[in-house]
C-alpha cells in the first residue's frame, strides 16, 4: 500500500515543519518497567520563536518528565535542548528521517551511548494519530528500540 505523503500541513518559517506536532498527544505502551502512559504537549513559546515540549511518562505513580525547547541556534540550524527530571540533558539537531516516512520530523543527538534519533511521523491509517520512534545508530544503519502510537487529545 502506498504511503500518503500529504497528511501533515507545514507552517511558515524555520520551525514551520513542526506545526503538525503542535497540541497534546497521548500514548500507552508496555515497557520493561511495566505499563506507561506518555503525554507530549507541544506549544509555541517566547513570542512564537520557539516550540516547547513537555513530555510526561507516568509509570503508575512514578513520573519521568522531559522539558525541551526547539529553536534555531546561532548557526541557523534547527536545534533542540532537552532537560529531564533525573538531571540529564541533551542537545540535537533536525535531520532527515525520510527513510522512515516521507513526512518524517526527525532529530539526531549524540548521547553517552552513541548517536540517537527520534522520529515523528503521521499515522497513514488514522487522522489525528502519530507514531514516535527512537533509534540508535549502528554500523549497519538505524536500530529501532522504541515505538509509540500517539493520539491527539485535548489539553487538560
Amino acid at each position: 500500500m502506498p504511503v500518503n505523503t500529504n497528511l501533515w500541513k507545514k507552517g511558515r518559517g524555520k520551525l514551520g515543519f513542526m506545526a503538525p506536532l503542535l497540541g497534546a498527544w497521548e500514548a500507552t505502551a508496555e515497557t520493561p518497567m511495566g505499563p506507561v502512559k506518555c503525554t507530549r504537549v507541544f506549544e509555541k513559546t517566547l513570542s512564537d520563536n520557539y516550540i516547547e515540549l513537555v513530555a510526561r511518562w507516568d509509570f503508575g505513580g512514578k513520573a519521568y518528565v522531559e522539558q525541551a525547547i526547539f529553536g534555531v541556534n546561532r548557526e541557523g540550524v534547527v536545534t533542540f535542548w532537552s532537560f529531564t527530571n533525573d538531571g540529564k540533558n541533551s542537545t540535537g539537531i533536525a535531520t532527515d528521517g525520510t527513510d522512515v516516512h516521507p513526512e518524517a520530523i526527525a532529530f539526531e543527538a549524540e548521547m553517552p551511548a552513541g548517536t540517537a534519533r527520534m522520529v515523528y511521523t503521521p499515522d497513514d491509517e488514522v487522522a489525528d494519530k502519530m507514531v514516535w520512534v527512537v533509534e540508535s545508530k549502528t554500523k549497519k544503519g538505524w536500530n529501532r528500540f522504541m515505538t509509540h502510537s500517539y493520539r491527539r487529545v485535548e489539553i487538560e
